[in-house]
């Protein structure tokens, strides 16, 4: 299975971004979630709080109002906005992230351990992260009904860890529940799809419905 090797080294403020989307159809940011001790659940509204207290451990908890807080200021800076909180995002009922008024953007959050990628994109996307070595590859074999794509050989591990990649991405695509398709085979005939190892340690895996579109993978300084 193809895969493309780059290394992020360099990273870029919050007031770069404007510049990165006025040159590429899909921005994916990848953020260092220890970067921040504490959050503020200031930058949440009702709906979000309420959600947030459902939340039963305290990643879980720190993940969500962490890329909550970072996405809301990007697209403070996307849409000038004046405030943070003029940003109100909202889930449908399969989960999937919208920017309330703005059905031109399309969201889509991952998260593996530390790091949460948060793509904005101009076009329907479905994009997963996964840290290599993190998850059983017994126990992902037995969840993966599938055939190697390349059939002149066998699927080694990271086939493996691509493909459960490719499958997540697959359903924040479709926006289709996650389950329903591990199950299935992989069929991507219908669809325009990449894979990265990022810093030979993440696996990143994208979703589009063509490959004309441009894509800019960065990481994000830490928001002060």
């Amino acid at each position: 299975m193809d895969v493309e090797y780059i290394t992020i080294s360099s990273i870029i403020s919050l007031e770069h971004i404007p510049h990165l989307w006025a040159q590429n159809d899909i921005l994916i940011l990848i953020i260092d979630m220890n970067d921040y001790d504490t959050v503020s659940v200031d930058y949440l509204d009702d709906t979000e709080i309420k959600h947030l207290e459902g939340l039963q451990t305290k990643y879980f908890k720190k993940r969500y109002t962490t890329s909550r807080m970072i996405l809301k200021y990007i697209l403070r800076h996307l849409l000038k906005e004046r405030l943070v909180s003029d940003i109100v995002l909202y889930k449908d009922e399969n989960g999937k992230v919208h920017v309330r008024n703005h059905k031109d953007i399309h969201i889509c959050i991952s998260y593996t351990e530390n790091i949460a990628t948060l793509t904005i994109s101009k076009v329907e996307i479905g994009v997963d992260v996964e840290l290599m070595r993190l998850r059983s590859l017994t126990n992902i074999s037995k969840y993966l009904r599938t055939t190697p794509l390349d059939t002149d050989r066998s699927m080694n591990d990271l086939d493996l860890l691509t493909i459960w990649a490719l499958k997540e991405a697959y359903c924040k695509f479709s926006n289709k529940s996650i389950f329903s398709n591990f199950s299935k085979e992989l069929d991507l005939n219908s669809v325009c799809h990449s894979s990265y190892i990022i810093n030979n340690k993440y696996i990143l895996a994208t979703i589009t419905d063509s490959d004309q579109h441009t894509i800019n993978i960065s990481r994000l300084k830490k928001i002060a």
